[in-house]
């Protein structure tokens, strides 16, 4: 489901219109968070860390809304639950796309999101589902699990107004005793500013200390 946004009374009009003119309207953030709970949480209940440091990602990221406005045909629109579109890596060293549906309970979206993965496991090429990459649902998610980073550059493609916020993931480090893990977030500055990937990086932090 998704609104339409009004965009004459639309409080964001006058950001959209300045950073919207820009070659490039996205900017972006490389942070690290600590996730010690949600790495020890995962050892002890033998969850999957990636799928739960993605769950705790794509649930803040819905609490926010301007990370479900989407530039479709022209219009802004807003949609009431987006879902991750995230890269999953094969034994060959290829990767494939698949689509995290978002559900509120942990327990189902693992089950969801271990299909996903045994599809793209037994596929080749880029995309389990075509209709996938026609979706602006979504959340660009892709995960480097080899090295942490910091800074790091999406592709875009900016004659379709690109407006889906990108993120990514690299490997968690260790210093003092505690985990970190690199996140860079980018988005379209027309649709929201850094307070907003602040308050995804607070609810995300909040997610990951979570003790089960």
């Amino acid at each position: 489901m998704k609104d339409k946004i009004d965009f004459q009374s639309w409080t964001r009009r006058e950001y959209y219109e300045h950073f919207g003119s820009c070659d490039d309207p996205y900017f972006g953030v490389t942070v690290t968070v600590d996730c010690t709970v949600a790495y020890e949480t995962c050892k002890r209940l033998d969850y999957s860390f990636f799928v739960y440091y993605m769950f705790e990602s794509i649930k803040a990221a819905n609490l926010i809304e301007n990370f479900r406005y989407r530039i479709i045909d022209k219009d802004i629109w807003l949609f009431d639950r987006i879902h991750a579109s995230t890269t999953v890596g094969r034994p060959d060293g290829t990767f494939g796309f698949a689509l995290f549906e978002y559900t509120d309970e942990f327990n189902v979206f693992q089950k969801n999101a271990d299909k996903q993965i045994a599809i793209v496991q037994k596929t080749q090429g880029l995309l389990a589902d075509n209709d996938d990459a026609r979706r602006f649902d979504v959340i660009h998610y892709t995960t480097l699990p080899w090295f942490s980073f910091t800074s790091f550059r999406h592709e875009k493609n900016f004659r379709h107004k690109e407006s889906i916020p990108k993120i990514a993931f690299g490997k968690f480090s260790e210093r003092e005793g505690k985990k970190w893990l690199t996140v860079s977030v980018n988005a379209n500055h027309g649709l929201m500013d850094g307070y907003h990937i602040g308050k995804y990086l607070e609810l995300f932090q909040a997610g990951l200390n979570k003790k089960l």
